[in-house]
């Protein structure tokens, strides 16, 4: 009897085992706004998916910036966060993640001559006509050390102007900045897509320079990130997800589903869709997302040496050894069928 109870407990204990290896892997993706990610409005298109809730499943997690997700990824709290290069760099850096990986794309700007690059934008009214006519001034980013702000001080440091010195940074969110530049707090902005494609902002304002100009061709702004122990432990998932991720943003791109992504992006965001018909996904218009998720390995070494000339960092990165690209790729091949 003692060895028929322990041959049907040992039965149990297997099928147990083989139940919890038949459920789909839990994902804790960080995520900052939509549609810049897909995350948070996965569900919408699930029929688009082939593997979301088979073999894996989602949770979202919002942060305000990626600065925070740093400290979610170090304890264990994500497992792919959504950083900007500079948050990357500090992150190797700061904490010591030297395990830390950019394995997919999320944001560029620039990619390409004529394609969308954030301005840097002056009063159309106002006194400054050229960089150096910024001596003296305040200018205003959104935060201070982020991609953006980096890539104006390597613009003002070619034209012989230093922060603190030459001229003055004021931290604020983008809508604060929109208003202290309009009230002549301020000479000089910095911008997104959405404040470039308001009609009010665009005719009281001018661009000075772009962040391409700044930063010599593509920047990174944002990717995906997850450290090597954990794309080793989900990598399986990781690429389910990643490849029926790349089957929504093939979807979303469709103009010929135009309405109805605008439809479940403005519903998230509770803004109408007309608000973003006229620039999303646009490729003068708005900031870019590679459809097959894959990041700039050159944009992201370029990056992170500004980053460091600009004195927000002390070490060299070599930016192929901290990119992982096989995922997105194996993702892409089994949605191009190659």
């Amino acid at each position: 009897m003692r060895r028929v109870m322990l041959i049907a407990a040992a039965m149990v204990f297997a099928l147990t085992v083989a139940a919890r290896a038949d459920e789909p892997t839990p994902l804790k993706i960080g995520w900052i706004t939509v549609p810049i990610s897909l995350v948070p409005i996965f569900e919408a298109k699930k029929d688009v998916t082939r593997h979301y809730g088979k073999s894996y499943t989602l949770q979202a997690i919002h942060f305000a910036g990626s600065t925070p997700q740093i400290t979610a990824l170090a304890t264990g709290d994500l497992d792919i966060a959504e950083l900007s290069f500079s948050s990357l760099a500090l992150a190797i850096q700061n904490a010591h993640m030297a395990d830390l990986r950019m394995i997919a794309d999320s944001l560029q700007d620039g990619v390409k001559p004529g394609s969308y690059t954030g301005p840097f934008v002056v009063k159309k009214d106002g006194p400054i006509k050229k960089i150096e006519d910024l001596k003296g001034k305040s200018v205003s980013v959104n935060v201070i050390g982020a991609g953006i702000d980096i890539g104006m001080r390597s613009m003002l440091r070619k034209h012989g102007l230093e922060a603190q010195r030459d001229y003055n940074v004021v931290e604020a969110n983008f809508t604060n900045q929109e208003q202290l530049l309009i009230d002549g707090k301020v000479a000089m902005t910095t911008t997104v897509s959405e404040m470039v494609n308001n009609p009010d902002f665009v005719a009281v304002t001018r661009s000075l320079f772009t962040l391409r100009d700044a930063m010599g061709g593509p920047t990174q702004i944002l990717m995906r990130a997850a450290r090597e122990g954990t794309i080793a432990k989900k990598r399986a998932a990781f690429v389910d997800f990643f490849e029926d991720e790349i089957r929504q943003w093939h979807w979303y791109r469709d103009p010929k589903n135009r309405a109805e992504a605008l439809k479940i992006v403005s519903d998230f965001n509770k803004k109408p869709a007309s608000f973003y018909d006229g620039y999303i996904w646009k490729a003068d218009k708005d900031l870019y997302h590679d459809p097959d998720d894959k990041p700039n390995v050159e944009a992201l070494g370029r990056n992170i040496k500004a980053q460091k000339e600009a004195g927000f960092l002390n070490i060299d990165i070599d930016a192929a050894k901290v990119s992982d690209l096989s995922i997105v790729d194996e993702a892409a091949k089994r949605v191009h069928g190659k």
